[in-house]
């Protein structure tokens, strides 16, 4: 039988995926007397969060582990429910290794999607699968995650349909005197220098054609810091050799502190759309560098939300299609006062009902050795889990405690070494070679 207070562990690979972890943990928990019980892990790696931005998100700090350590806890600390908030190949990595190491009595394993879909569609779904519940964060997600499981032959009636956990805060109200402008930025759309240059010029132009207007330029990350996406040519860096207006800022912080005082959020493809349509912000879509998969705004076709920087110059604000935000799991007319929580409750109850069960069937991935003998090798060993890692008592025994920390120290230098090359010399080289 399940505790009075399901215990939940959390698991997030960045800063972006443990926002979204620790806030699904939080909604998907079945009624229990007093707050939900929730252990955050953060899994080692390029992108592990710095202390300000888990401070940012306002959530606690996680326990930084490697995917075995990881394993072990839940093993040892008997989880009834693991969320797993990872990027796709992680997620199956760790299906299997709960497939094979979680014990007797396994907990009840929940993932998702942090943001918007607009690509790797299928691959990103079949390596969730196998997971008791995957997340939709819209009906339209609800419906194109189902078409695909049942596209291939997998079992779909693990989608349960929610929404993005972090839409809420106050309804936008105008301030007279008052027209705040936010572009949003990201860190890997647009990737092109001249594109993201010329994002800035025509941001910085809109400043100094609009003196009466705060123009914010609202940055994901600090300079040093990872974020979900690798950030190659940052906005700040490439902003030093612009002369920028007086009413053109950047800022960081939280974007939902940041929405509290915008009049017009303008994006490439951001989620902060979402967002920001969740509270009734006006929103821009930009075309102005096209509509095209590669920048994510092809998601927005039909929302009404896509113009230009032309357009915006001249006053024109888009009008969002009703339609099209109901389809999006955004609705801006009551959803910041009736909350997040109603949107979750078919996810409560399927986590409630799995909780019941006491006894829940082998997690069952469709990606087998034998459906994908050619990939899932593959996958398994760039998240390699070692058994004796996974297994073995905290301190190890004799020699083979020994070994296992000089192991744990050299790799420890190795990720070091390789977030260096990924964040700072690659990009300096993928630079040199575009001379």
């Amino acid at each position: 039988m399940p505790s009075p207070t399901p215990r939940i562990a959390v698991l997030a690979d960045s800063d972006t995926r443990w926002k979204w972890g620790a806030l699904t943990a939080r909604r998907i928990a079945p009624p229990a007397p007093g707050a939900p019980d929730i252990t955050g892990y953060a899994l080692r790696g390029r992108a592990t969060p710095t202390a300000r931005q888990l401070a940012e998100a306002g959530l606690g700090t996680p326990r930084e582990v490697t995917g075995a350590e990881f394993l072990r806890a839940v093993r040892d600390e008997a989880y009834d429910v693991v969320v797993l908030a990872l990027v796709g190949g992680t997620v199956q990595a760790l299906l299997h290794g709960l497939a094979e190491r979680a014990g007797a009595r396994r907990p009840v394993v929940v993932t998702g999607y942090v943001g918007v879909v607009y690509e790797k569609l299928a691959d990103g779904l079949l390596l969730r699968h196998g997971a008791d519940v995957v997340l939709a964060n819209s009906p339209y997600d609800a419906r194109r995650f189902r078409a695909v499981y049942e596209g291939v032959g997998a079992d779909p009636s693990a989608v349960v349909e929610a929404r993005l956990p972090f839409l809420g805060g106050a309804p936008h109200r105008p301030v007279p005197g008052r027209h705040t402008v936010v572009f949003a930025a990201q860190p890997s759309v647009p990737a092109a220098r001249a594109d993201r240059l010329y994002l800035l010029r025509r941001l910085a132009g809109h400043a100094r054609l609009h003196p009466e207007r705060e123009v914010l330029l609202k940055l994901r990350s600090r300079p040093g810091e990872h974020t979900t996406h690798i950030e190659e040519l940052p906005y700040q860096k490439l902003a030093r050799a612009l002369p920028l207006p007086p009413n053109l800022r950047l800022v960081y912080g939280h974007m939902g502190a940041v929405l509290d005082r915008t009049d017009l959020l303008v994006t490439v493809s951001s989620t902060a759309a979402l967002e920001a349509l969740h509270r009734g912000v006006p929103t821009a879509v930009l075309t102005d560098l096209g509509v095209r998969e590669a920048l994510g705004n092809h998601h927005f076709i039909g929302s009404g939300l896509l113009t230009s920087w032309d357009r915006l110059d001249a006053g024109e604000e888009p009008v969002p299609d009703g339609a099209w935000l109901a389809d999006q799991g955004v609705d801006p007319a009551g959803a910041p006062h009736t909350g997040g929580d109603a949107a979750f409750a078919q996810a409560r109850r399927r986590v409630a009902e799995l909780l019941e069960r006491g006894s829940l069937p082998p997690i069952a991935p469709y990606y087998t050795r034998t459906s994908a003998p050619g990939y899932l090798p593959g996958i398994l060993a760039r998240h390699r889990l070692d058994e004796a890692d996974a297994t073995a008592p905290p301190g190890g025994r004799g020699a083979r405690g020994v070994r296992r920390v000089l192991r744990d120290a050299a790799r420890g230098a190795a990720r070091g070494a390789y977030r260096h090359g990924v964040q700072h010399v690659a990009p300096v080289i993928r630079r040199l070679g575009e001379l």
